[in-house]
């Protein structure tokens, strides 16, 4: 189902886009989409005036540089800028559409994230990564500019996603020199000079590299993990052949891949795997891996099936509290979708869970005050042993969940909802949070469209998981073999760490 989504959009924008070329928006036109998306953010929006920035002084001072009419793309960026600074992460991941920057030239090689730098990296002959310049591997520079100054602005819809979130996608996106150098107002040069530097970044040299048009663009560095599953789609969880490569046992370390977060209904045959392995399991492994890197989110109800498994019979844990917003008292579609989150009110919990939910408030601190008067009484993800167990077991042993700054959405959700509970420890890096029961919404005049978030979600710590994400336990980065894909250093980096304990 996802992949069909994901193939039925870029035609989609392909019509839009064809048209969007050459298209421009009065002033009349702008100014109507503005007031109808100021008033959609002030209705619908859980996170507008949140971190303090209030858009409408953009929205005015935007108006006042717009004459007769704009360009619509000019348009595109200025909305997508604006949203992003709100802090929703779907809505920024997701980016506004409607619009095309016409991109036709890029820089050659493939640009990766390593200890805090940008390596530089192309294929040999055998299609195998390689460092560009073994001497100088890391990127110092572009046309001048230093490469962190560079990352600072050329990724605006993630302005506000975690640090290494943040990183990853702008470095990724370095090969889009185009569109980089439109969103820095600048001139495109025929050539590019980009400096190369050794670790100390003392010893430079200089490359003069000329573009390429798409046809010879290099595809953006991913984990060799993510790309065996990007054309996967939820159904093909469904799959034998696909469902067997995700679990394994070595060692005594239980290992199981989740590349997404797919609804039950979907691959009840992935349900039943997990259910199979985790019994299998029980006897012969000294430890359990969930790795959830590179996972893009989807649903929560396999969070709830490996919870069968990892909580207490005789436990109740308060995994995270939101808050809706929307009309009061909030009608039944909102109360439904809610509920589809496995998330439900106070009046709808049973004695032990209320009392459960009574005590976390009495001591939790939600880095927001939010307006009674437009959101919602809480409402509590619970995982209740007792309830989950049946007709399952607890697995009293080590669990560890892999995850990275592309674990997001209801993947994010899985990690943070896990982190600090009994025998589980969460590894990797910070997570790219995000959970916001998202609405699309389409402006009237540009038809620019994108997503905006309706529920404020809260971790256990206070925080919300938009832009703050969850920070690892045990802190296990990428290393230059996992970068040329010759290893899966973490996740080996974790087996040795569960192996010494013995």
């Amino acid at each position: 189902m996802k992949l069909k989504a994901l193939i039925i959009i870029p035609f989609a924008l392909f019509a839009i886009n064809s048209q969007a070329q050459i298209s421009w928006l009065t002033k009349k036109q702008v100014t109507e989409d503005i007031k109808f998306l100021t008033k959609t953010l002030n209705e619908k929006s859980s996170y507008a005036y949140l971190n303090g920035y209030d858009f409408n002084n953009d929205f005015e001072n935007y108006l006042k540089t717009v004459k007769d009419s704009t360009k619509l793309e000019d348009f595109g960026m200025f909305i997508t800028r604006t949203l992003a600074k709100i802090g929703d992460r779907h809505s920024s991941l997701n980016t506004i559409r409607g619009y095309s920057l016409n991109e036709s030239l890029f820089l050659p090689f493939i640009y990766a994230p390593v200890n805090n730098k940008v390596i530089v990296l192309d294929f040999n002959s055998n299609k195998e990564l390689k460092i560009l310049h073994p001497q100088f591997p890391y990127l110092k520079k572009i046309d001048g500019m230093e490469i962190n100054l560079f990352l600072q602005k050329t990724r605006p819809e993630d302005i506000k996603a975690p640090t290494e979130t943040y990183n990853t996608l702008a470095i990724r996106d370095i090969r889009d020199i185009q569109k980089n150098y439109i969103l820095l107002n600048k001139q495109l040069p025929g050539q590019i000079k980009l400096t190369l530097s050794d670790a100390t970044f003392q010893n430079d040299t200089l490359l003069n590299v000329s573009l390429v048009d798409k046809s010879k663009r290099l595809r953006p560095w991913d984990e060799k993990f993510e790309l065996d599953y990007l054309f996967v789609k939820d159904e093909d969880y469904n799959k034998p052949e696909v469902i067997e490569k995700l679990f394994s046992i070595r060692d005594g370390v239980a290992y199981i891949k989740i590349p997404a977060m797919v609804e039950k209904d979907e691959a009840p045959l992935l349900f039943e795997q997990v259910n199979s392995f985790m019994q299998s399991i029980q006897k012969d492994s000294k430890a359990l891996i969930i790795d959830v890197r590179a996972n893009s989110g989807g649903t929560r109800d396999l969070l709830y099936e490996f919870s069968k498994y990892l909580i207490h019979p005789d436990s109740i844990y308060i995994i995270n509290a939101t808050k809706q917003r929307g009309p009061l008292p909030l009608p039944n579609d909102y109360k439904e979708s809610l509920y589809s989150r496995f998330l439900f009110p106070l009046s709808r919990l049973d004695s032990r869970e209320a009392k459960k939910a009574v005590e976390f408030l009495k001591t939790f601190q939600p880095m927001y005050q939010l307006d009674e008067k437009k959101y919602s009484e809480y409402y509590f993800g619970i995982l209740n042993g007792n309830k989950l167990a049946q007709p399952a077991f607890y697995c009293n042993k080590p669990v560890y969940i892999l995850a990275n700054e592309k674990t997001f959405s209801a993947a994010s959700v899985f990690v943070s909802a896990l982190k600090g509970l009994p025998n589980i420890k969460i590894v990797g890096v910070t997570t790219d949070g995000s959970s916001g029961n998202s609405e699309w919404f389409d402006l009237p005049n540009s038809k620019l469209f994108g997503k905006i978030s309706t529920m404020v979600s809260f971790q256990k710590n206070g925080k919300i998981l938009d832009g703050y994400g969850t920070a690892p336990d045990i802190k296990i980065e990428r290393d230059i073999n996992q970068v040329l894909w010759k290893s899966d250093t973490q996740l080996e980096k974790l087996r040795k760490l569960i192996l010494s304990k013995d």
